[in-house]
């Protein structure tokens, strides 16, 4: 005779809790490796608020080429939270930038000694309070990423918008848990690029059936670089209206230029725009408002080919221009080569001579290559993967994508959120080419220039269009906002996440 089993409710309950346990053992294993668990950071003594992930991905396994990558888990809702990927610009600056400078878990507090390592406090208006957020060091060569074959760096804003897709891809099969959760894109200056370039690739993929899907939401752009034109007739609006030229020079351009302050033919225009490149220079770039890092000459010698497009430059130059043209922060350099010892120089005497005017990166610098914190990142050893620094030399880079605007358009078009925002005192990509070329995309006004507010102050203002295009202003910030304004930075990136305006 069979056994009859008596199937009591507290029996039935206990069975589906172990038939919940074992799934969820089952999912754990298939998740987030462990071996990517950053368990601790040296010069932080505290509980981390999240998980914390780190390591690289290889995206070409025949030249062994990878990226690497840090990832913070949201301290909010991690399986529900969006997914964020940031990305520095540049091109060739690390997007561990952001995560030291800007709205990474921790702030950093500088060493008292030559030999000490930095402190690191939690970040009250850290990103990952909302969101869980990666930040990827692109393309390769930038940061700890890096190739095996030297050829991978030579590259482009088409091969690293496709680089970084195989990436995404790669991360997602990695991270399977985070596969359905919203996904966003970030970044500021020259990701003015990367972000809308990474954005169309991804829907590329979505189109063709590339797997697994990439729930992609929308994006957002900090002071960004998006068209020349644009960018390039951007700074003399912005000096008038800052005071930083008379306006009396400013009258007389604009009859002598019509407007064109980019591809300049006049030579009357360029004449006066050398005056406006001797008045401004010595500020620092990336906020009017703040001294400059460095000694007033080497900023001099480091920002003249950096802040002005080429007809703004008159002295040490060559008419043969060098074959790849490199952007820091935003602005193109060199786009002439300046002639040494009667020849122009080679690319890699160039790029190697790079530095980034008025940043003070040296935090970042003594804490990302000291060997502990190497390790503890899961960062391979300087000897294979070279010295971080916040902008790399050993890229070449060719603007090969064009005008952005083409692309904000069909994003726009395909209803994907788009967030343009502009500290108001950068003069790196000045807000005024990011509300001129936002209003030439043609899109009706749904939300009339008005004021934003933060702590109850007015933060700075915005501006909204159809096809949820928007465009926002940060009152007093520079290029990098939120290192400027962190709790004003949260704040509408919270709110842009969450599908709601500022």
């Amino acid at each position: 005779m069979a056994k009859a089993y008596n199937f009591t409710p507290n029996l039935i309950k206990i069975q589906l809790i172990l038939i919940i346990v074992l799934f969820l053992c089952f999912t754990v294993s298939k998740s987030a490796p462990q071996n990517s668990l950053v368990t601790q950071l040296p010069g932080f003594s505290g509980t981390f608020p999240s998980k914390h992930y780190s390591g690289y991905v290889t995206i070409d396994e025949s030249h062994r080429k990878k990226l690497y990558y840090y990832f913070v888990e949201s301290e909010r809702n991690p399986s529900q939270d969006p997914v964020v990927l940031w990305l520095n610009g540049g091109p060739g600056c690390s997007s561990l930038d952001g995560f030291v400078y800007e709205h990474g878990p921790f702030n950093f507090e500088a060493a008292k000694t030559k030999e000490g390592l930095p402190k690191l406090h939690l970040n009250s208006y850290s990103w990952s309070k909302v969101s869980n957020i990666i930040y990827l060091d692109s393309p390769s060569g930038v940061g700890y990423s890096y190739s095996h074959n030297t050829t991978d760096y030579d590259t482009g804003d088409i091969k690293t918008a496709s680089d970084t897709h195989t990436f995404l891809l790669k991360w997602f099969e990695v991270y399977k848990e985070f596969a359905t959760n919203p996904f966003f894109i970030a970044g500021e200056s020259y990701a003015g690029i990367y972000v809308p370039t990474l954005a169309s690739e991804i829907v590329k993929g979505l189109d063709t059936g590339v797997k697994p899907v990439i729930n992609l939401k929308g994006y957002l752009v900090g002071n960004g670089v998006t068209d020349d034109k644009f960018d390039g007739n951007a700074l003399i609006p912005f000096a008038h209206g800052m005071g930083l030229i008379s306006d009396e020079l400013y009258q007389e351009i604009v009859a002598q230029c019509a407007g064109n302050y980019y591809d300049v033919t006049s030579d009357g225009c360029d004449l006066l725009l050398s005056k406006v490149n001797q008045d401004i220079d010595g500020l620092n770039i990336y906020d009017i408002l703040e001294p400059c890092y460095h000694s007033p000459s080497s900023s001099k010698q480091n920002t003249a080919n950096l802040r002005l497009p080429s007809s703004f430059k008159t002295l040490g130059e060559t008419d043969k221009p060098l074959p790849v043209r490199k952007r820091i922060f935003g602005r193109a350099w060199p786009l002439r080569a300046p002639v040494r010892d009667g020849r122009v120089p080679t690319w890699p005497e160039i790029s190697n001579s790079l530095s980034v005017p008025c940043i003070n990166d040296e935090v970042a610098t003594a804490w990302l290559n000291d060997k502990a914190v190497r390790k503890a990142l899961h960062a391979d050893d300087e000897n294979v993967a070279g010295p971080w620094e916040l902008c790399t030399g050993r890229i070449a880079y060719n603007h090969d994508a064009g005008s952005m605007i083409k692309y904000h358009k069909n994003l726009t078009a395909r209803g994907y959120r788009a967030l343009i925002y502009s500290g108001d005192h950068d003069m790196c990509v000045p807000y005024t080419g990011s509300e001129a070329w936002t209003k030439s995309v043609g899109y009706k006004v749904v939300d009339e220039w008005r004021p934003w507010m933060c702590n109850d102050q007015v933060a700075g203002f915005t501006q909204g269009y159809e096809k949820n295009l928007t465009f926002l202003t940060i009152k007093g910030s520079g290029h990098t906002v939120p290192e400027y304004k962190p709790r004003e930075a949260l704040y509408f990136y919270s709110r842009f996440l969450s599908g709601q305006s500022v």
